[in-house]
């Protein structure tokens, strides 16, 4: 065929949304993906050569996924809760201790609030803002899959302190004013800094759009592992929209989005010869700053998106002991948090916003075998992955001393070493060629992957998830938050207004806006 109802150009579970929605709606569809696989960051490797472990290679959880996504589109998918929420390890008084909060809070958590605090005044503080969020959460995750709401409508349902807190504010003031303890700070801090490079008292409120998607997701912000890894996403979404009928193209390079009046030209090449098709509407999956270069424009340095964060892939005989004494079985089964409390996240900001690499460096593990250990294959008993993920770590940095990264990876290290009771890297498994399983991910080698400029996880900066007084909203795309400069080409990407994350809001958004405008 030389022509459809859509092209989308990106292959990312975005991309995969896209095409189901509109496949089952009738569309002809062609995905075209530059690399050999779909998927993008949603993807599971076998990182280590001749080992079986298949890991969540770049992105690690899901929690933005709407259900009705999943209902929609019959995805056969298996999101499993982890039992402890997270753990946060510290040296307190002389003595190593921690701060333990179960997904489903308990006496246990109380507990560790008043050990690590002195009473329960900060657990109470702690249950008081979270009813608060989890009210906005209610209110924000209905909407997400619908046209864009107004910013009043949401802020009507919501109590008007947490909404100044939240919305209005740098989140760094709510949280000094609601709590005292610098620990307890900083695990409530560190959804505000996942993949973004601010101060917690930004003012631009980078901080507090990405505080708030990362507690929005169907309502409750529980990030929940996919039992086969994040390629069982990927493997979700192609086959629900093959099954539909959209056509599915790998190794095929887009160079060219030309629009015109009536239909969009695509030029693409699979290696070997150029081609060309046309269609009624394009879908972006790219980030924004490759689609105006696909669409003519010139590389613009200086609004190129910068990524910041450092990811480990890890793989061990067994897991560590801590010197808290807590079970490893406990402490890696959420999300465990190393120096961050948020004196260290603002040190460790104002260090790389100097251009110097944070020490200690702020990051958080998880441990996805023990939540599904399907992923391990055949290995030794014992065997577990790890998964580092380190925050303010920017591409500058990394620019400017290529071989920093390995600096990089060895204060993680440091870090993790800090709160353990033995090292780490003799539990370190051997690859076949005898090697360290142990892989490392810098912003660059992001980009250099996944065409994500920057190496940036959410194609840029986040945006509110609603529509501004004055917004204009006069076409589907704009309703639906996905439009660009011309009518007929569309985000549907991270990109998009509600992208971010793993969650096919962007494809699903970009799929109605089409189908709306037909």
């Amino acid at each position: 065929m030389t022509r459809y109802d859509v092209v989308v150009v990106g292959g990312g579970h975005n991309a995969l949304t896209a095409a189901a929605y509109l496949a089952r709606a009738g569309c002809s569809v062609l995905v075209l993906e530059r690399l050999a696989h779909v998927g993008g960051a949603a993807v599971s490797a076998q990182a280590f050569d001749g080992v079986p472990t298949r890991l969540s290679r770049y992105s690690y959880l899901v929690s933005l996924l709407p259900q009705r996504i999943v209902s929609d589109l019959g995805l056969r998918l298996d999101l499993v809760s982890r039992p402890v929420a997270s753990y946060s390890p510290v040296q307190r008084g002389g003595r190593a201790t921690g701060l333990l909060v179960e997904r489903e809070e308990g006496e246990a958590t109380r507990a560790s609030f008043r050990d690590l605090t002195g009473s329960d005044a900060e657990y109470d503080a702690w249950r008081a803002f979270y009813a608060g969020v989890g009210d906005l959460a209610a209110a924000v995750a209905p909407t997400l899959t619908e046209e864009l709401p107004l910013e009043s409508s949401l802020r009507s349902q919501v109590d008007a302190d947490l909404w100044r807190d939240v919305v209005e504010e740098p989140l760094g003031r709510a949280i000094m004013r609601r709590f005292r303890d610098d620990l307890v700070r900083g695990v409530v801090a560190t959804d505000a800094l996942i993949g973004t490079f601010a101060s917690l008292h930004d003012a631009s409120l980078a901080q507090n759009r990405c505080f708030l998607y990362h507690l929005i997701g169907n309502g409750t912000g529980e990030w929940r592992v996919p039992v086969g890894g994040m390629g069982a996403v990927t493997d979700a979404l192609a086959r629900a929209a093959t099954e539909a009928g959209a056509e599915i193209r790998t190794g095929a390079g887009v160079s060219a989005i030309r629009p015109g009046p009536d239909e969009v030209e695509v030029a693409w090449h699979d290696g070997e010869c150029e081609h060309v098709v046309h269609a009624g509407h394009v879908l972006a999956g790219v980030a924004p700053w490759v689609l105006q270069i696909l669409l003519g424009g010139e590389e613009d340095p200086t609004t190129k998106p910068v990524g910041s964060q450092l990811k480990i892939n890890l793989l061990l005989s067994r897991l560590p002991r801590l010197r808290s004494g807590l079970d490893p079985a406990v402490a890696f089964a959420g999300t465990l948090h190393l120096a961050e409390a948020a004196s260290d996240l603002e040190v460790a900001w104002a260090a790389a916003r100097r251009g110097e690499l944070p020490d200690p460096l702020p990051g958080e593990v998880y441990c996805h075998s023990l939540t599904d250990p399907s992923i391990l294959g055949d290995v030794p008993a014992g065997t577990h992955t790890l998964t580092y993920f380190g925050l303010h770590t920017p591409a500058d940095l990394f620019d400017r001393d290529p071989g920093l990264k390995d600096e990089a990876v060895r204060r993680a290290i440091a870090s993790l070493d800090a709160v353990l009771d033995e090292p780490i890297e003799p539990l370190l498994l051997r690859d076949g060629e005898g090697r360290p399983c142990l892989e490392a991910k810098i912003p660059q080698d992001v980009e250099a992957d996944l065409a994500m400029p920057g190496g940036h996880l959410f194609h840029g900066p986040l945006e509110w998830p609603w529509a501004s007084a004055h917004a204009r909203l006069d076409t589907p795309a704009e309703r639906w938050g996905v439009q660009t400069g011309h009518d007929r080409v569309l985000l549907c990407g991270s990109g998009a207004r509600r992208g971010g994350a793993v969650s096919g809001l962007g494809g699903h958004n970009a799929a109605h806006a089409v189908l709306a405008a037909r």
